[in-house]
């Protein structure tokens, strides 16, 4: 348990990887704030279980709207007065070669994994400016770093959330406010169950470590990035992917 517990707000965080991050957070100790379309069993356990009573809060956004953002986060300050840590790990996949991408997939990932990050980082930035510090950690994918056929319009909003990551943590260097990524590999979470066994089979003999990722591998990496005592990193973007791409 941390003696001094943070505010930590995690996006996305009702499912897979990013249920997995507030999860660690809460064993920490820490008090933490989530969004996402709609409740999940997950939640529901988290707001009946008594040792989470005063320090869990979830509220239903969709992150691609501007202003549900800013409204999740001033209830956030409202509860809570101060964000420590944000970790943005709302995102969205679409299948498909760009050819025969709809633009309606196109708008969906850029408005949720690029646009939806930014403006919610932006009114988070603001109360940790306010406070005079804070840890800021933004969910990419390895997919961002070397492509993926199928893949391109994730690609692409992943490799600009690295790109945001390094401009914004030379922005906020010097109000002690650091920014870092993280690019995860391929976990044993939703996002992978609609691949087919035999492109499971040949990730897991391609990855040196010889296993899919689970939620708790990204959740320690992302735990040591916002431990004050690592106040010195910033600017980087840490690949947790088994060795897949080393």
């Amino acid at each position: 348990m941390t003696l001094q517990p943070r505010t930590v707000v995690v996006t996305g965080g009702s499912r897979g990887l990013g249920a997995g991050i507030v999860q660690s957070f809460l064993d920490s100790g820490d008090r933490v704030a989530t969004c996402a379309r709609s409740e999940t069993d997950a939640v529901k356990q988290w707001r009946d279980d008594p040792q989470y009573a005063d320090r869990f809060l979830f509220v239903e956004v969709d992150a691609s709207d501007r202003d549900q953002s800013t409204q999740f986060i001033q209830r956030v300050v409202e509860e809570w007065s101060t964000i420590d840590v944000l970790v943005n790990n709302a995102g969205v996949a679409r299948d498909g070669v760009l050819a025969l991408v709809s633009e309606e997939d196109v708008d969906t990932v850029i408005d949720l994994n690029l646009k939806g990050t930014i403006y919610l980082t932006r009114a988070v930035v603001r109360n940790m400016l306010a406070r005079g510090g804070g840890s800021i950690v933004n969910i990419s994918s390895i997919v961002g770093q070397t492509g993926y056929r199928g893949l391109s319009v994730y690609g692409a909003t992943k490799a600009a959330l690295d790109g945001f990551t390094r401009a914004l943590a030379r922005e906020l260097g010097s109000r002690k406010i650091t920014v870092n990524g993280i690019a995860p590999g391929y976990l044993r979470t939703e996002m992978s169950h609609g691949l087919e066994g035999a492109q499971l089979d040949q990730i897991v003999r391609r990855t040196p470590a010889g296993r899919l990722g689970d939620p708790a591998d990204v959740a320690r990496a992302v735990q040591f990035l916002v431990d004050p005592a690592n106040d010195w990193i910033t600017g980087q973007v840490l690949v947790v992917d088994g060795g897949l791409t080393c």
